[in-house]
């Protein structure tokens, strides 16, 4: 993506509403709202497609580092049986071979662990999207259920429907951008910080426990 992932879902989530501002003065205020929901689906879809990326990453990374692990242990052994027989040469080749996977395996660890950094950081960011998607949802049904009441107590073609339907759409643009703006343009609100903080943690809980079943099949295995 051109524009950074973190600043992304930052404007996005924060509400930056200038450009909106400047968008509405030239377009319906529902288009506008519209397309801002559909930006947020794009980038929740972004995140979601370098998410599948790097989970298939994790899990090279978690095979090779199993695969690695494995040969080390089989060289170690045929490395005391060589010495046993008493070919110290064999036994020298095996070691050299450990010596090598050893260099490998704290990366390839690393790599996972970043991995699963990355991982929860990514879906806090759907998360958060997701949140300010059904905020930004609501308050496009309230817009339209306004101009709507608006178009049904004032006879459309009066005098007085002109103006009626301007006040209308002004308060409901207003409740739009004080949504968008809530947080001073930066962050989620408190809860919306606290459902996304235990969100996070509870899929945190389910891949550990993924992690751990995992392991026990490897033991029974």
């Amino acid at each position: 993506m051109s524009e950074n992932l973190a600043n992304r879902v930052g404007r996005l989530v924060g509400g930056t509403i200038n450009k909106i501002v400047d968008i509405a003065e030239d377009m319906a205020p529902e288009v506008v709202m519209e397309e801002a929901i559909r930006e947020v689906d794009r980038a929740i879809d972004d995140i979601r497609a370098e998410l599948g990326k790097l989970l298939a990453q994790s899990h090279l990374a978690t095979n090779r580092l199993s695969a690695e692990s494995a040969k080390h242990d089989d060289l170690k052994a045929k490395a005391k049986l060589a010495l046993d027989q008493g070919r110290e040469d064999l036994a020298e080749v095996a070691v050299s071979q450990m010596v090598d996977i050893e260099a490998q395996i704290p990366v390839l660890e690393q790599t996972i662990a970043d991995a699963g950094d990355r991982e929860k950081e990514l879906e806090s960011y759907i998360a958060a999207l997701k949140g300010r998607r059904s905020e930004m949802a609501e308050e496009l049904k309230a817009f339209r259920d306004a101009r709507q009441a608006s178009i049904q107590i004032v006879p459309e073609g009066s005098a007085a429907s002109g103006g009626t339907v301007d006040v209308t759409v002004d308060k409901a643009e207003q409740a739009f951008n004080r949504v968008m703006e809530r947080n001073g343009g930066v962050g989620v609100a408190g809860g919306e910080l606290k459902d996304t903080r235990q969100l996070a943690e509870l899929e945190d809980m389910a891949r550990q426990q993924k992690i751990r079943d995992r392991l026990n099949q490897i033991k029974e295995g």
